[in-house]
């Protein structure tokens, strides 16, 4: 695909049957060249929906002041960690972007003022695990970040706004994790599934029955939910991308999840279809 092929494509967009939403819960950046259950995860769920016509992804790791959305031609691809091996930061996911698509999501999202970005691109939230689904990277990628000036409730409604995408063929991903301790990991079982402290076991409970009987206003309201709530979302960055995507359900949509595992003691995999 190239630059000509993209330059009309919101333009080519028809209205199609809905599509689903996802949280993916992306975990350790290694999970971008690593082969485990994880990213097994990751591809069967891509199988499973229509190909979208392109991607909304709302990752943890763009967390700014305001909201922004990328509008360039051709995302970068962002190493935005360290400390891992070389092969991590050679890897390029070239997927284009689509400033049309962009333009539709600001006014979407108007009175509130998104603002146009050509400077982010992809980051690992994003492109570490949509590279699984999509490895062609044919599909157009882009990204709204997350204004951390802002509470859970505000993401939860201001999320709903994109739901006419999902009538267009967009997939719109949310990628983070529900519980995400670095400070607190089990560095002997940080590759152990299943390994959870005990209030990251309780967190993973907790949340799952409020998600599958659909109880989105503790989800929302976290921080008056105890502490083992408190120790599994220390900073909200990882958390939020789960508000959009729960914001974005139809009362009568199925939730289900998938790849539901603890690991490194710390952190859930956790991850969420909706439709």
């Amino acid at each position: 695909m190239n630059l000509n092929d993209l330059q009309n494509i919101s333009d080519n967009f028809v209205n199609t049957q809905r599509m689903p939403v996802l949280f993916l819960g992306h975990g350790s950046p290694m999970n971008a060249i690593e082969e485990n259950q994880f990213v097994q995860g990751f591809r069967k769920a891509a199988q499973e929906i229509p190909k979208p016509n392109a991607i909304l992804c709302i990752s943890a790791h763009w967390y700014t002041q305001g909201t922004f959305v990328t509008a360039m031609d051709m995302p970068r691809t962002i190493h935005d960690f360290g400390g891992f091996p070389k092969a991590l930061f050679d890897v390029q996911y070239p997927a284009p972007g689509d400033p049309e698509l962009a333009k539709e999501t600001v006014e979407l999202l108007a009175p509130v003022l998104v603002e146009e970005d050509h400077n982010w691109g992809l980051d690992h939230g994003a492109w570490s695990v949509i590279k699984h689904m999509y490895p062609e990277a044919d599909i157009p990628v882009i990204q709204l970040s997350i204004d951390y000036t802002k509470p859970p409730q505000y993401h939860f409604d201001l999320a709903k706004r994109l739901n006419k995408l999902r009538e267009k063929g967009i997939l719109i991903i949310g990628s983070g994790n529900i519980v995400h301790n670095l400070r607190l990991i089990d560095w002997k079982n940080i590759d152990t599934v299943g390994a959870g402290w005990d209030w990251a076991v309780e967190a993973r409970e907790k949340t799952n029955n409020w998600l599958l009987d659909g109880n989105f206003q503790n989800i929302i309201d976290y921080q008056k939910q105890g502490t083992f709530l408190q120790y599994a979302v220390p900073t909200p960055d990882h958390y939020l991308p789960l508000i959009y995507t729960l914001g974005l359900k139809d009362q009568a949509e199925n939730l289900s999840l998938f790849n539901d595992e603890l690991i490194g003691g710390s952190l859930s995999m956790t991850s969420v279809r909706i439709g």
